[in-house]
């Protein structure tokens, strides 16, 4: 199953969070902090807009590829994963966007 990758993907970042910054590009980005993720999430963005206005379907996989591989490294970073992001879609499953917004803002 793919979900399966996201779970092994966490796991491998978790591992690389303490890890020597000559190791592996993961652990260099967190040894930059969280500034330096954050950027790299901003840039690989942008280049998911570009690629879906670019109309390369390949492209924009790959793109969004590397946009979801960041944001786990942010997770990771405050000792999240993606199944806390699954989580929330589940609970999010079968609510209207407006309501489910409304009450985010009133708490």
């Amino acid at each position: 199953m793919n979900k399966d990758i996201l779970l092994r993907l966490a796991e491998t970042l978790q591992t690389r969070k303490h890890a020597s910054p000559d190791s592996s590009y993961v652990a260099k980005l967190f040894s930059k902090g969280e500034d330096a993720i954050l950027k790299k999430i901003g840039e690989e963005a942008t280049e998911v807009i570009l690629a879906s206005k670019g109309g390369d379907k390949t492209h924009l996989v790959y793109e969004t590829a590397d946009l979801w591989f960041h944001c786990m490294v942010l997770l990771a970073k405050h000792d999240l994963s993606a199944d806390d992001v699954l989580d929330e879609l589940a609970r999010r499953e079968g609510l209207s966007g407006i309501a489910e917004k409304e009450c985010r803002e009133k708490d």
